[in-house]
């Protein structure tokens, strides 16, 4: 089995309060509007409670422009990536010249060489190390990405891969929309990476067995979350119907995914799933039947670091491996969902 022998999470160190963001984003984008109301009900009720920013939070007002922006994720994404790759790497007892793979996944900017291109070469790959980067894949990215180390590292028993997700999601700021979407969006989203290591079978290290996975794209529900992309950057998509997509789906395709193994729901000794938003992860728990207790760190990282699209799950894994650990060998499921409408399920044992 691939093993995943390291989990690191990087934040960035500007971190702030829900209700200054709230008022920040309230002076700066919607002035004298009357949905400063509104905007204040929605973040209240976000269940967020702090959130990290890639800058300091008065250097918002003087981003002018798409470019300017877009330069910003850049070079914080770099240094928050390099951070995480390396903290990770530490970790599981390997340098830069291991890595045979790496992939790395953000849907939050735009880079030409991509981040991971520009990090290897910063930190000590080796010039043949294998690239992936992946755009467009959104919260279930993290998910997406640790499936996707399994596939390769299946036909490379030997090999080393590395996951790399960067979401700067407060450089997607639109100051010119007043949509409802944007508005939830603003008191949602945060900054953050993560990386993550896995190894082949044929590889000492010890860790997370990586069983299976499976994807599904559910058809005609392409609009129910993504981007626009304008002369204005990045503009949020993000449909009311989300939670009923989960309702819909979800229970389904992880009893039919676990069926597959023998498994139930109830055998699951660990789930780590994506902290989409509270009416989310309400869908998800009913639509799966667990209870509060079993999605607690969800919940509880959403309060803390806010949603950090694909980075999340894997904030959410290193958390279960650091505060509740499941027994050796028992089963474990990491979930995400994101656009497209889609959702990528990967069975663990840890």
């Amino acid at each position: 089995m691939t093993r995943i022998v390291a989990v690191y999470p990087a934040l960035p160190p500007h971190r702030y309060d829900q209700r200054e963001i709230t008022e920040r984003f309230a002076d700066l984008c919607l002035g004298g509007s009357d949905k400063q109301a509104l905007l204040r009900r929605l973040h209240s009720s976000a269940s967020v409670t702090t959130r990290h920013l890639a800058l300091p939070i008065e250097n918002y007002a003087t981003l002018g422009d798409f470019g300017a922006a877009n330069d910003a994720f850049i070079e914080s994404a770099i240094e928050l990536g390099s951070q995480a790759i390396l903290g990770a790497l530490h970790q599981a007892g390997l340098g830069p010249a291991d890595v045979d793979l790496v992939i790395s996944t953000t849907v939050t900017g735009a880079a030409v060489p991509s981040i991971e291109a520009r990090i290897a070469t910063a930190i000590g790959m080796r010039p043949d190390v294998r690239r992936v980067p992946l755009f467009g894949l959104g919260c279930v990215a993290g998910a997406s990405g640790v499936a996707r180390l399994h596939d390769f590292l299946r036909g490379s028993p030997d090999g080393v891969g590395v996951l790399l997700s960067v979401e700067l999601c407060s450089l997607t700021l639109q100051r010119d929309d007043p949509s409802t979407a944007n508005l939830v969006a603003s008191g949602l989203f945060g900054d953050g990476a993560a990386a993550v290591v896995a190894v082949g079978s044929a590889h000492p290290a010890a860790g997370v067995e990586i069983v299976d996975s499976v994807s599904h794209l559910y058809p005609g529900s392409g609009r129910a979350m993504g981007w626009d992309i304008g002369a204005s950057g990045l503009k949020i998509v993000l449909g009311a119907e989300v939670p009923d997509l989960v309702s819909e789906y979800l229970g389904e395709d992880v009893n039919q995914f676990l069926k597959v193994h023998d498994l139930e729901t109830t055998d699951i000794a660990g789930w780590v799933a994506h902290p989409g938003g509270p009416k989310v992860l309400v869908a998800m728990q009913e639509a799966l039947g667990l209870s509060a207790y079993d999605l607690e760190l969800t919940w509880r990282s959403l309060a803390r670091i806010g949603n950090l699209s694909s980075a999340s799950v894997l904030h959410v894994l290193r958390d279960t491996l650091d505060q509740r650990r499941p027994p050796p060998g028992s089963p474990g499921l990491l979930l995400a969902m994101g656009p497209g409408f889609c959702s990528e399920l990967v069975l663990l044992r840890w």
